[in-house]
């Protein structure tokens, strides 16, 4: 499977993928239940189909049912998600991606939250000049 397909989904198959991170295991018709707004059950059936072509979902056969589950841990598919958001609204720029993002958080932001990011920050200097140390090593 290409990573490319876990950023390529359209709004309805973004509502699949997350009642199926929450419930782990749906067949069509539980989809069906809790995914507002579908047409039909055979639309429900088509985009499980699709997402199984794309490599995100597989299957198992209970009886006559087909049950579904995620083909690709969350994380995997979160940081795939991201990397397109960033590419589509933010010309892959980090800096105005969390600019945006504190902008619409900034009146919920706790001191807690501004430590959190410090040290994920201060974490990520740290990897980058290890990394580049090591890459001075090697030469």
């Amino acid at each position: 499977m290409k990573n490319e397909h876990l950023s390529v989904l359209t709004k309805r198959e973004q509502q699949v993928m997350h009642v199926m991170y929450r419930e782990k295991q749906v067949s069509a018709k539980q989809l069906w239940e809790r995914v507002p707004d579908f047409p039909s059950y055979s639309a429900v059936r088509s985009v499980l189909t699709i997402l199984e072509r794309k490599g995100l979902l597989t299957h198992t056969v209970e009886g006559r049912k087909f049950i579904y589950s995620p083909a690709v841990e969350h994380r995997k598919a979160a940081h795939s998600a991201t990397k397109q958001l960033l590419r589509t609204y933010f010309d892959n720029s980090l800096d105005k991606a969390v600019a945006a993002m504190l902008e619409i958080h900034e009146e919920d932001m706790t001191e807690d939250d501004f430590k959190r990011l410090s040290e994920i920050i201060a974490r990520a200097r740290k990897e980058e000049e290890e990394e580049e140390n090591n890459a001075a090593d090697d030469t």
